[in-house]
């Protein structure tokens, strides 16, 4: 019986760790967001690890506004950098592992193959260069780590960009969104079930990238969701991502080669639109 602690709790995938927890009494779930454990109080963290004798943790906490990063640097390295150091050291202290999840932000986007783990990173943004520093603190503080590093991000939980555009694409009659930059969208559960693969085979330390099969632009995404929602009424428009300013930069390609997690875990991960339709599905119930 394995321990499983979960910080960022009541975020998008620490909401679906949750629910996938229901499949997996084998292993006893601690989630925990700041109300109930503060990741910046490194005593705090040591503490709980201790007293629950955790094998396992995964830290889906983090300061994602990447824009505001820009600004409120002191509060997203604490977040981001310091924090996940007092958790590695926590774990490997407790003979545990440690599970990290990152970004494609580590990367700038300049390149057009998609991103290994071998590539280097060369992040251009306050939140980029805080998750990267993460990665190292907690490959550093604790052998058995897995850095997990992902993009796009979305789910039934919390705001984020699907929920947003079904919602404007029933407010507005038309809307731009930006066409040249090209990633692929991630269902948060189909990450979360990946954590519990990697969890019930035990973590082989190291960089690992997951995303969601295949590649789109956001302006490609967005088209998918209305179609998917049955959205009618809103005319999108391909934008250039000069034309939607921004303070932080983002990657123009940010695709991810999951070739090593696949062969590491024996997972099979579907293809972007077909977990769209699911997520959607679910919001629609």
């Amino acid at each position: 019986m394995k321990n499983i602690l979960v910080t960022g709790a009541n975020g998008q995938l620490g909401n679906e760790m949750r629910v996938l927890s229901a499949e997996h009494k084998e292993y006893t779930c601690f989630f925990t967001d700041v109300a109930e454990l503060d990741i910046c109080d490194e005593r705090a963290v040591a503490a709980f690890v201790k007293e629950h004798d955790i094998h396992v943790i995964v830290n889906c906490a983090a300061y994602t506004a990447v824009d505001k990063a820009e600004e409120d640097i002191e509060l997203c390295t604490r977040l981001n950098e310091t924090a996940v150091g007092y958790l590695a050291k926590a774990a490997e202290a407790n003979g545990g592992e440690f599970i990290q999840i990152s970004t494609d932000y580590v990367f700038d986007g300049t390149r057009h193959l998609p991103y290994g783990e071998e590539d280097i990173p060369c992040p251009n943004s306050v939140y980029g260069r805080t998750k990267l520093a993460g990665e190292t603190n907690a490959l550093e503080h604790c052998k058995k780590t897995m850095i997990i590093r992902t993009a796009w991000l979305y789910s039934t939980f919390g705001n984020n960009f699907v929920k947003t555009m079904i919602r404007l694409g029933k407010e507005r009659e038309s809307l731009g969104v930006v066409f040249d930059q090209i990633g692929t969208p991630t269902y948060a559960r189909d990450l979360a079930r990946a954590i519990f693969a990697a969890i019930h085979k035990g973590v082989v330390p190291g960089l690992y990238h997951f995303s969601d099969e295949g590649v789109c632009s956001w302006y490609d995404f967005t088209k998918a969701i209305h179609r998917i929602a049955g959205i009618t009424t809103c005319k999108v428009s391909p934008l250039h991502t000069d034309e939607y300013p921004a303070k932080a930069p983002r990657p123009h390609y940010s695709v991810l080669d999951k070739t090593k997690i696949k062969t590491t875990y024996g997972i099979e991960i579907p293809h972007w639109e077909e977990s769209l339709e699911a997520c959607i599905k679910e919001l629609n119930a």
